[in-house]
């Protein structure tokens, strides 16, 4: 066998003996709301992610234009191990004229972005 595939096949096996090594996966968004106060939004968001510690939890969501361009960011102090899902508001958020729409992202401390997103209409 090819040492290639011998080292695929430790480090396949060596996964179930690192029980919190990623087995959170990504963190989702699960519902999000926007709410205009004035010339700024304040947005509630509901995140899921199965934190593990601090290792491994949902550290952080973000607002989106359609472009990708980041137009607000809410930074998650802690994990939040024994309260999933959670949800975190972030207010004074502006956002661009003309804009009908933005999308919320979460990230956590090991994958980054990639989980689930939701877009929110700007109504």
């Amino acid at each position: 066998m090819p040492r290639s595939a011998v080292l695929g096949l430790v480090a396949l096996l060596a996964v179930p003996l690192c029980p919190g090594w990623a087995a959170a996966g990504e963190a989702d968004v699960v519902d999000a709301t926007a709410v205009r106060t004035g010339d700024t939004w304040r947005f509630d968001v509901t995140v899921s992610h199965a934190d593990e510690g601090w290792e491994h939890y949902a550290d952080a969501w973000v607002v989106l234009a359609p472009d990708g361009q980041e137009l607000a960011r809410r930074v998650l102090a802690h994990p939040h191990v024994t309260e999933q899902p959670f949800t975190r508001s972030l207010s004074g958020v502006v956002i661009p004229d003309g804009l009908t729409q933005v999308t919320v992202a979460a990230q956590d401390s090991v994958h980054g972005f990639g989980g689930v997103t939701l877009i929110v209409p700007l109504e």
